[in-house]
This record gives structure tokens, sequence and C-alpha cells, in this order.
């Protein structure tokens, strides 16, 4: 038992003994790589033959610093906004307005950067969500509802009255192409509607607009709304898929929309997009066609995304100066947002008398003299299939914390 015991002891030891050499060998690294880091930050020329040694003697150390500084160098360009000049600029805008033109099936995709014209921020922009998450800096709510269909919004609903554009593929939650008049079935709001919840125990699933912003209480993996269905009494919840979460609703998803108007695409059209959540979805760019087979890609974005490399054309621009110039080159006339035709308040559903008060956040007002429908709780319906996505910065602490245990 005495040998045990001692045997126990001596392990521990052993073990203790060899972690803290660990520590010091972390310990002993981290010193270097700061007295090398420090070296290289002097111009070569006024380095003394001291310092001149230590990176001849630390040469993997000095390697792997110089990596580290070349991937940041890479990164930071591409969080650059960049502009084309003026000149540039229109010439660009002609090569897309033929393309636009000669498209059998244009399909649009859109990314938070159509909405920052309306003060919604992006979210990889200088000042996005993701950027000032990543910088450690909190981010303050704000309520969406006041915001209004900006110009690009406005493009994309005459584009595809002119039969210009066949099918509108969005990654935000806004409800702004819906309020500027595009037809539900012409769009895939692939993250949710902020506007709309859902019953679920309903079938097929039922829906309810409103005319606030109904995620006042939800957040990553719970989405009730605390309301009930008028029905059938059952919980209500949001729409909004986030990130990390795979939701499973047909719409305002519309994934069969968005992954049939990808199939048949000659053009895709991306405004406003990073692409880096979009480029996940293998069915939305044909990746199963053959090169020659895919649709032609143009993409208007101020940083660098990852497609950049396959797109016939790449412009860097804001999304409402672009479709101004592209629709003066269509000779299509811009209609302005009214209010008063704003379609959301046909389709919202008043709140019960004892639901009013379940909510904080801002309706939108309708006009003096304006109804507002409420239709019957079986006007309207949804059935379900599997979808992926994510909004805004709900999850991305998860999302960075499992990257790091990968890592």
């Amino acid at each position: 038992m005495e040998e045990e015991a001692d045997a126990a002891v001596s392990s521990r030891t052993e073990r203790k003994a060899l972690e803290k050499a660990k520590i010091l060998q972390r310990e002993s690294e981290r010193k270097l790589f700061r007295l090398v880091g420090r070296v290289l930050k002097k111009p070569e020329a006024e380095r003394s033959e001291e310092e001149a040694a230590v990176l001849l003697l630390h040469r993997e150390t000095v390697e792997e610093l110089c990596k580290r500084q070349a991937r940041r160098n890479v990164l930071k360009r591409k969080q650059e906004e960049v502009y084309d000049d003026a000149d540039k600029l229109k010439s660009k805008v002609k090569q897309l307005a033929v393309a636009v033109e000669q498209a059998k099936h244009l399909v649009v995709y859109t990314g938070a950067g159509i909405s920052t014209a309306a003060s919604i921020p992006d979210y990889r922009g200088p000042n996005g969500v993701w950027t000032q998450l990543q910088k450690g800096r909190t981010i303050s709510s704000s309520d969406l509802s006041k915001a209004e269909p900006t110009l690009t919004h406005m493009c994309i609903r005459m584009l595809h009255k002119e039969t210009l554009v066949k099918h509108v593929v969005s990654q935000n939650c806004d409800g702004l192409h819906v309020r500027s008049g595009l037809p539900r079935h012409a769009l895939s709001e692939l993250h949710g509607n902020m506007f709309i919840e859902v019953c679920t125990s309903c079938s097929p699933v039922r829906e309810y607009v409103r005319l606030f912003d109904v995620t006042e209480r939800t957040s990553l993996h719970r989405h009730g709304t605390g309301r009930r269905c008028s029905l059938c009494g059952g919980e209500l919840r949001d729409t909004i898929v986030h990130f990390g979460e795979r939701g499973t609703l047909e719409q305002p998803l519309n994934w069969k929309g968005a992954a049939d108007a990808a199939e048949t695409a000659d053009v895709i059209l991306c405004l406003g997009s990073s692409l880096k959540v979009l480029k996940k979805y293998a069915c939305l760019w044909c990746m199963n066609k053959p090169a020659s087979k895919r649709p032609k890609l143009y993409i208007v974005n101020l940083q660098w995304t990852p497609k950049d490399d396959l797109a016939v054309l790449k412009i860097h621009g804001k999304c409402d100066d672009v479709m101004s110039l592209l629709m003066e080159e269509l000779d299509v006339q811009i209609p302005v947002y009214d209010r008063a035709e704003d379609p959301v308040f046909s389709l919202a559903t008043s709140l019960l008398q004892e639901e009013v008060q379940s909510h904080t956040r801002e309706v939108i007002a309708a006009l003096d003299g304006q109804e507002v429908c409420s239709p019957g709780p079986g006007e309207r319906a949804a059935e379900a299939t599997a979808v992926q996505g994510g909004w805004f910065g709900r999850g991305y602490r998860k999302g960075r914390r499992k990257k790091k245990k990968a890592a």
C-alpha cells in the first residue's frame, strides 16, 4: 500500500513538474516573440549589432512573425472600403446595364449594404456590427421600425415590375423589400423578417404580420414572442434565423424559391453583401454545374468578397449610387417610396385587446385616414422545410468560441 501511495505522489509530482515546465516554456517563447517583434519594428539601419544577431539566431521566430504580419495586412486590405472614381463607375455601370438588358433570368442577392442608407448598420463595414464586436465594443440596440425602403429597394421593385428581375434573395431581416412593394412570391428572406411572427402549432404554419419589431423578447434559440395564436392558442415565435441556427420555416424564408431561381438564373447581381454567409449556400451558386454553365456573377460592394475572383464585374460603389446610374442607363424611372402605398399595412394583423401592452417597440404609423387591414386567422399560412442563416450580433460570440475551440 505504501509503495502505491509513493507511486501516486511521484506521478503527481511529475505531472506538476511537466506542467510547470510547459508554462515556463510558453512564457519564454512569449518573451522571445516580444523581443524579436520590437527589433523587427525598427528600420534596418537603426538596429544594433546585438539586435541583428538576435534576428540571425532566431530565424524561425522572425519567419513566423513575418507570416503573422502578412496575414494581418491581407485581412486589413479585405476590410478596407474601396471606391471607383466617377468615370470608372459610369463605365462599369454601362457594362452592368448591358448584362441586365440581355439577361433572360436575372436574380438579385441583397445584403445589409442596401439598407445602410436607411440608417441600419451593416455587418462587416468599418462601423459594422461584426466589426465592432470583434474590437470588443458593444453595439447599441435600435428600433428598425423607423427605417423606410431605400432608393435601391425601390429600384429593385421597379426592375421586377419591368420583368428585368425575376427573383430577389435577401439576407436582411428588416422587411424593407416587402415594404417597397416587391411581391412576396418573388422574394426569399433567408434569415427571416422582423415584422412577422408565426404559429407553428397550426398546420399549415399560420403567419401574423405586425407593424412593429416582434423580436423584442427573442434571441438565439429563444424565439417565443410572448403572444399567442388567435385560432389555436399556441405560442407565437419570430421568424429570425440567428447566427449558428438552422431555420425551419417555408415563409418568409422561401428557400425553394431561392434555389429554383438560382437554378434557372443566367445572371446573378449581388448588392451590398460581403457574401461570407451566402457563399456557404451551395444551391445559390450552381456549383454542381460546369463553370461555363453557371450564372454570370456581378458584384456591387465596397469591400472584398470571397466571390470576387469568380465575378465577371466587380463594382466598388455605394448601392444607391450604382442603382441610380443603372436605372438611368436602362431608362427606367425610379419610384419614390410612399407610405400610403406601403403593403405592410394591408398585410398586418392587429393585436388582440389583451396583447396591446405585449411590446414596447415603436409601431409603424399609418397616415391619417389610411386603413390597416386585419385579416382573419385562416387567410394566410405557410408550410415547413429546412434552411440555415444568421442575424445581427446575437449568437456571434458563441460562434467565435466554437472557432477558437476548433483551432
